[in-house]
């Protein structure tokens, strides 16, 4: 990312909501949105989704980002790697809004300030996180997960009277051949081994339309078999979504990268192929080992 294409985008949003403020519009949220763009579309014109720039993040006085700057493609698959520490969660947590920097810049395409949001707000961006550990909701099958995930409306009452079109029902039966669950619609998602609920939980968000999907250690705890087809899945994946993948296997991220960034110390370190990254000196001496 460069600086003149931040400073344009905010530029832009200024003026924006400048219009809107004079013809009575109350700016916020909407105001992101006012650049000659579809309805609800990023504008990726610059050939970006995502972009982190000199980044801090302090707690109580440790440093865990140290001006982490990455920007990534729409539709692109790129692996974070790194050692415990170097700041991965973190990074996640900035760009889904659990966590405030104390400088920098994070913006979805050229215009869409993330920090102006709040979690669920960025979540209704198009950004989705998976996170370690799958949460989902055990006592309901797996078809009932996919349907409360595909409700427009989240309030509980609304939420309990969905009912699915044609359309819908069609969608959710593409998205259970995509995460190898097709046969078991019918269990309950508490049934499942851990691997298939990752599966379940990256459908889930899979069924919101996500823009970005974020995914912390998707293989952990999974065996080998399990790893190879979730490796499957996200290159099904690649292009429809922008992935970000934080991961810690070697072989599942060579497998799925087109580029692998290294973070250590709450900085990239380095980036570039799986190849180029896993020959340099410097990753061998902080992560691989030799």
């Amino acid at each position: 990312m460069t600086p003149d294409l931040l400073q344009s985008g905010a530029e832009r949003w200024q003026r924006a909501q400048r219009r809107a403020e004079s013809e009575g519009a109350s700016g916020g949220r909407a105001a992101a949105f006012a650049h000659p763009v579809a309805p609800g579309a990023i504008d990726t014109s610059h050939g970006r989704i995502l972009y982190l720039d000199d980044v801090q993040v302090s707690f109580d006085g440790y440093k865990a980002l140290k001006g982490l700057s990455l920007d990534i493609a729409p539709g692109e698959l790129r692996a974070i790697i790194g050692p415990n520490g170097a700041g991965k969660t973190t990074m996640l947590d900035v760009i889904t809004g659990r966590t405030r920097p104390d400088r920098g810049s994070v913006f979805l395409g050229s215009t869409i300030d993330l920090l102006r949001y709040r979690e669920p707000q960025i979540a209704a961006l198009g950004v989705g996180r998976k996170f370690q550990k799958p949460t989902v909701f055990e006592p309901l099958t797996v078809w009932e997960n996919l349907e409360l995930a595909l409700a427009g409306d989240k309030r509980v009452r609304a939420s309990l009277t969905f009912r699915l079109g044609a359309a819908q029902r069609q969608r959710l039966q593409e998205l259970l051949a995509l995460i190898h669950l097709e046969d078991a619609a019918g269990r309950a998602a508490g049934t499942l081994s851990h691997g298939q609920k990752q599966w379940l939980e990256i459908g889930m968000l899979l069924a919101q339309e996500p823009k970005v999907l974020l995914l912390d250690e998707p293989v952990a705890g999974m065996t080998d078999d399990e790893t190879e087809r979730t490796a499957q899945l996200l290159l099904k994946l690649k292009g429809r979504h922008t992935l970000v993948v934080v991961e810690h296997d070697m072989g599942f991220v060579r497998a799925i990268a087109d580029k692998v960034t290294v973070l250590c110390d709450g900085a990239v370190l380095t980036e570039g192929s799986f190849e180029q990254v896993a020959r340099d000196e410097r990753v061998i001496e902080v992560y691989l080992g030799r």
